[in-house]
């Protein structure tokens, strides 16, 4: 068992664990540690707590200290450095014309690194402004381009339900968001009923999908033959999850009632469904149709292995003429 703080670096971000080496801390205080990015001061987000050590993704760094008044003093004009620096960096985006929007800007609280982080549509050659900075501050620069959600969860700002973003509010990380989950929750999927202030698909569709993923499984769907408790029977019309109703149309009826999904009995699966759809058949052959004509097969071809050996002839053969020309040869004259 290893004991371990957990310390987060933004208001609503993600949570770092550090060993603790022998600090007491309580939830809300300030420590100094030493990340890879260098040394760091953040806010306690979990106490004391011991957890296995195949938990704990090696190496695993230590706690320095609990933030003194000296540490908030720094940590304080480190913000009114950031602040000098994102005017800074503006003017020098404008002098430079880049098409590109600065977010915010990150010190370090050794004052070893600046980050500047922003947003472009296309890829930005920064080489030269990264060239000034440097040449300003004397430090270490660094630049980050991030993406719209991101952009969101470090400005913040009101959805259009009146509440603080999600992200900005409680989200640590972001959760992947799909269509499929519109179109099961029955909302309208034109993208500007759907999407966020970010321009990409709410976050509060995945908090609601878990509870429609339950509801569909026990809630007939549109169009299945259900009976109704007084025996009739109808086809439900419209089904509205939250609250466990159906319109149900009786047979022979115009106007649908509303009833609860407790009081119906389902007869069959729904109309179209892969339970109702027969099983497919492997095409077969007719069977009167007239049979085909054969063709004539040629007759195969004797082996080699089966013809008959050849005979080999008692005669003497004639010597050959190059042979015979060399024997009849006139010696050379010494």
């Amino acid at each position: 068992m290893a004991e371990i703080i957990g310390v987060r670096f933004k208001t609503v971000g993600k949570v770092y664990y550090f060993a603790a080496n022998g600090i007491q801390a309580q939830v809300g205080d300030a420590a100094i540690v030493e990340t890879a990015r260098g040394v760091e001061c953040g806010e306690v987000a979990l106490s004391n707590k011991e957890i296995p050590e195949e938990q704990i993704t090696a190496p695993l760094k230590e706690v320095i200290r609990l933030a003194t008044a000296e540490d908030l003093a720094v940590v304080a004009k480190n913000k009114k450095k950031e602040e000098d620096a994102f005017r800074i960096c503006e003017e020098k985006i404008r002098f430079r014309k880049l098409d590109m929007k600065l977010v915010e800007v990150e010190c370090t609280f050794d004052n070893s690194k600046l980050l500047f982080y922003f947003t472009a549509e296309n890829r930005v050659d920064f080489r030269e402004l990264v060239k000034d900075l440097a040449s300003v501050f004397r430090t270490r620069i660094e630049l980050r381009q991030i993406g719209v959600r991101d952009e969101a969860k470090l400005l913040g700002g009101l959805g259009i339900c009146g509440r603080e973003f999600c992200c900005k509010g409680y989200l640590g990380d972001f959760q992947p968001v799909s269509i499929k989950m519109a179109k099961e929750q029955g909302l309208s999927l034109n993208p500007t009923k759907i999407s966020g202030t970010c321009g990409r698909l709410m976050c509060c569709l995945k908090h609601e999908q878990y509870a429609y993923e339950q509801l569909l499984k026990v809630t007939p769907k549109a169009g299945t033959m259900v009976q109704l408790p007084d025996g009739t029977q109808g086809v439900v019309e419209e089904v509205f999850l939250l609250t466990g109703k159906l319109r149900v149309r009786p047979e022979g009826a115009e106007v649908g009632t509303l009833v609860s999904k407790d009081e119906v009995q389902v007869l069959h699966a729904t109309e179209g469904s892969r339970e109702q759809r027969p099983p497919r058949k492997k095409p077969q052959p007719a069977q009167n149709s007239a049979p085909k004509e054969q063709k004539p097969q040629k007759e195969a071809k004797p082996r080699r292995d089966s013809r008959p050996p050849r005979q080999r002839s008692d005669r003497p053969h004639p010597p050959r003429q190059g042979r015979q020309d060399k024997q009849n040869k006139p010696p050379k004259a010494e």
